[in-house]
């Protein structure tokens, strides 16, 4: 990267020797090397979300990982302060960006140690930050990474949307407060994180209580279950409730985690089970399987003979309902040649044992695509010549039209498998 003069900008320009095609490849190469990509993102401001980036970064480097954080908070880049990182980032002999050692498992990056003066305010429209959240991957030479951590600012702009369309693989890990204004907005993140079919490793309710540092009493500073009210009406998983602590605020202030002198601190404790918590979902997710089409469609006679594939997908609240049995309405989508034709949404009729299979049987249905169905249902939609896939994720029908077609439908276990 080279220095842009445009006063005020501090944008790094990419260096003439590179282009297009080569950075491409170069993104590519670099991101095959990072095992897992996490974003750390929210729904506004102030809930302790680079805090939580930060902290996570930490913990899984001190696990033992090889991590990478990235800092693409470009407007607000507080990382660094946190950590008590100063300086400027240096290049090695292909002028690739080397990254901020930290210690010896945690690397950093960030748009502070890229820019002359600190405080200078960073200016830019959406193509811009684009452009730099590209070359903070291909133009940094990251190296074999268990995890990068990317923190990105408030909402659901430019950055969080870069990251999505960018860093193919990218998780989301969703922080609130326990009080309703936060989590309002932390339910439109987690419809954003749905609609760029962006997988959702959790949420975090950040600031769940302050523990007396005198008496040990813990005091509600933001009311009480929010967090894992909205986990359950939205369906995604509460991986954690991390308690206020004056040291992490204090320690954030002198660049001095608390991590590095830890004591009793009950903001540890949680952070040690949220760790635990994100090491086995992604060790869940490794073993899950890669659906491939041509594994699960009809033969390839038949879909040369340009007949038309129907797909019946259970919905609620317009996405896919994990309860089969029991959904508002069902989406079938008729697919020829890899385009959607049509989509039409029926009301199924009362639940009772084989009379769905008959119904959508009677409907033309090929192929289901669901969360969860027991054995026998399945048994009964075999019978008739319905191919099921179960697992799937709680996204739009089209987004799951989409990876299905393309070969990149991610499905876990059968969620109702009785």
């Amino acid at each position: 990267m080279s220095k842009c003069h445009s006063r005020g900008c501090g944008h790094e320009e990419k260096d003439p020797r590179h282009h297009p095609g080569a950075d491409d490849a170069r993104l590519k190469e670099q991101l095959a090397n990072i095992k897992h990509k996490i974003l750390v993102m929210s729904g506004k401001g102030g809930v302790g979300k680079t805090s939580v980036a930060v902290y996570l970064a930490l913990g899984l480097a001190q696990r033992g990982y090889r991590v990478g954080l990235l800092d693409v908070d470009l407007h607000g880049p507080d990382v660094p302060r946190m950590l008590g990182i100063e300086g400027s980032l240096g290049m090695d002999n292909n002028r690739y960006l080397i990254p901020y050692s930290y210690d010896h498992f945690l690397q950093v990056v960030s748009i502070e140690c890229l820019m002359p003066d600190r405080d200078e305010a960073v200016i830019w429209r959406g193509p811009l930050k684009h452009s730099f959240i590209q070359q903070a991957i291909s133009q940094v030479n990251w190296g074999p990474l268990d995890f990068l951590v990317i923190d990105s600012p408030p909402g659901t702009g430019d950055e969080p949307l870069s990251v999505a369309q960018t860093i193919e693989g990218a998780q989301a890990i969703i922080v609130t407060t326990p009080q309703e204004v936060s989590l309002a907005d932390v339910r439109k993140a987690i419809n954003f994180c749905r609609k760029v079919a962006m997988p959702i490793l959790g949420l975090v309710e950040n600031m769940s209580g302050l523990v007396c540092p005198r008496c040990g009493e813990e005091i509600l500073l933001f009311s009480q279950g929010g967090g894992q009210k909205t986990a359950s009406m939205m369906q995604v998983p509460l991986l954690a409730s991390l308690p206020f602590d004056l040291r992490v605020v204090q320690g954030g202030d002198t660049g001095q985690p608390l991590l590095a002198n830890p004591g009793e601190s009950p903001f540890v404790k949680a952070l040690g089970g949220l760790l635990e918590e994100v090491e086995e979902r992604l060790e869940k997710r490794d073993s899950q399987v890669m659906v491939k089409s041509k594994a699960i469609l009809p033969s390839e006679g038949w879909m040369n003979s340009g007949n038309t594939l129907k797909i019946a997908i259970p919905v609620a609240g317009g996405l896919l309902c994990n309860h089969f049995g029991h959904c508002e309405e069902f989406a079938i989508i008729q697919v020829k040649e890899g385009e959607i034709l049509t989509k039409e949404y029926h009301t199924p009729p009362p639940h009772e044992p084989g009379v769905l299979p008959r119904w959508l049987g009677d409907l033309g249905v090929n192929l289901i695509i669901a969360g969860g169905m027991g054995q026998r249902a399945l048994g009964l939609f075999a019978e008739r010549g319905i191919t099921v896939v179960t697992g799937a994720p709680a996204q739009a029908p089209e987004t799951l039209i989409k990876h299905y077609l393309a070969g990149t439908l991610v499905t876990g276990p059968n969620v109702c498998d009785h």
